[in-house]
């Protein structure tokens, strides 16, 4: 075993729920030490990590989740290779923490580390540098798994197995082990350029300018403006950077203790911040990959800002930017957008996973604070925006999204279904599957 990096308290698992906090499950939760625990009998049971999927697929309404962050240890690490094997609930932060000084990071850091191994394989998760890496599931280089009939299989890509567990929402059982292959950097730091934009048009060219100079790329979209401003927002690009031997520490966030009043979620209070970030000054500068890749890590409990009926993200991808225009239209005349709307163009890189959500086009993901019906309605109006340009939903983001609009999202959807563990279940797929 390789010497565990430190460990904070906010990596652990406060309560089984997911990140957008709805919707609400009792559920038994069953910790796990070692991958060889028994596992409960005759109810069907989930993998749990850090619980940053923001929707019900990693909620289980009918029995029991595992919690995994017991399984957290590291098995090997090659320092010349840069090849990394691990327990499935280890979090990315851990990871990035322990390799950074040898000059390694993971391969795709999406926008939180506070994710396991066994998350990202399960969602086959994406970050800035899609164009450049693709999805987290080309890194794996083999993955352990242990089925309800006790066997215990070593996956790779090429194996059908491998490609159901890759996206596979943690459905075909428990991931033990992930291999990955890392990727070199010349440090902890990042070169990063902040871009004022006015207009989708202008934030195409940006794109289309950057993809072969910049290793990451995302947009901050304003999601409330309208008529001319539509689609305006900040373009933030970077790549690696030469910097100090010694890497920048792991920052220790700081909590929210308390639920936030929904009077700060007003409409004119939301497009008051948006106003004022759009116009802050953009500069370039060298910044950590902490600071740089997970921003909003800095408040360890974020999501109590939406206050006590939580949120939902909206996270979809569309071929091309008429979808996205008209997924920003009917958002600025819903008054429903929050301080979060990221745009960000998919590359053509495919991944090994059947279910994997990341493909060419532009993927929109919009944080809207629950409201109840209202809000339930503007995101059943969104998906059919989605369906008609021809895009999908992201499982991992999603807490209502119908039957038709996921299938429709995923043709190898009855391909993997014959792959599913029978004994594991979550609430997303009894709610999408019946």
């Amino acid at each position: 075993m390789v010497r565990q990096p430190s460990v904070e308290r906010s990596d652990e698992v406060t309560g089984p729920e997911s990140w957008g906090r709805y919707p609400r499950v009792a559920q038994e939760a069953l910790p796990l030490a070692w991958a060889d625990d028994p596992l409960p009998s005759g109810v069907p049971v989930l993998a749990h990590g850090m619980g940053r999927s923001y929707g019900d697929s990693c909620l289980n309404a009918e029995g029991p989740v595992l919690l995994t962050r017991g399984l957290r240890r590291f098995i090997s690490f090659d320092a010349d290779t840069g090849v990394l094997r691990a327990e499935a609930g280890t979090s990315l932060g851990e990871v990035t923490e322990l390799v950074l000084g040898r000059g390694w990071i993971p391969p795709v850091l999406p926008g939180t580390q506070f994710v396991t191994l066994g998350g990202a394989v399960a969602n086959d998760i994406h970050g800035k540098n899609h164009h450049r890496s693709g999805a987290f599931g080309r890194h794996v280089r083999a993955l352990g798994l242990r089925r309800s009939d006790g066997s215990l299989s070593t996956l790779h890509p090429g194996d059908p197995l491998f490609a159901a567990t890759v996206a596979g929402l943690g459905l075909t059982g428990l991931i033990t082990w992930v291999e990955i292959q890392l990727e070199r950097v010349p440090s902890g730091w990042v070169e990063t350029q902040g871009i004022r934009f006015a207009s989708l048009e202008e934030a195409e060219a940006l794109d289309d300018a950057s993809r072969d100079t910049h290793a990451q790329t995302v947009a901050w979209i304003d999601g409330l403006a309208r008529g001319r401003s539509l689609g305006r927002g900040v373009y933030f690009r970077g790549n690696p950077a030469e910097g100090p031997a010694t890497p920048p520490r792991r920052p220790s966030p700081r909590s929210i203790g308390f639920e936030a009043p929904e009077f700060l979620l007003s409409p004119f209070l939301l497009r008051a911040f948006n106003t004022v970030y759009d116009h802050l000054p953009r500069w370039r500068s060298r910044t950590s990959v902490w600071k740089f890749f997970h921003p909003l890590d800095a408040l360890g409990s974020w999501n109590r800002l939406y206050g006590r009926r939580g949120f939902f993200q909206h996270q979809s991808v569309v071929p091309d930017m008429e979808g996205v225009r008209a997924l920003l239209a009917l958002t600025s005349t819903r008054g429903q957008a929050a301080f979060l709307t990221v745009l960000k163009r998919f590359g053509s890189l495919g991944s090994p996973g059947m279910l994997s959500f990341p493909r060419p086009g532009w993927t929109l993901a919009i944080d809207v604070p629950n409201r109840g019906e209202e809000t339930l309605a503007y995101l059943d109006e969104m998906d059919a925006v989605v369906r008609t340009y021809g895009g999908a939903m992201y499982p991992a983001k999603d807490a209502r999204m119908s039957a038709e609009t996921f299938r429709l999202g995923y043709p190898r959807l009855d391909e993997f279904a014959t792959f599913i563990d029978p004994a594991f279940r979550s609430r997303f797929w009894s709610r999408v599957m019946g």
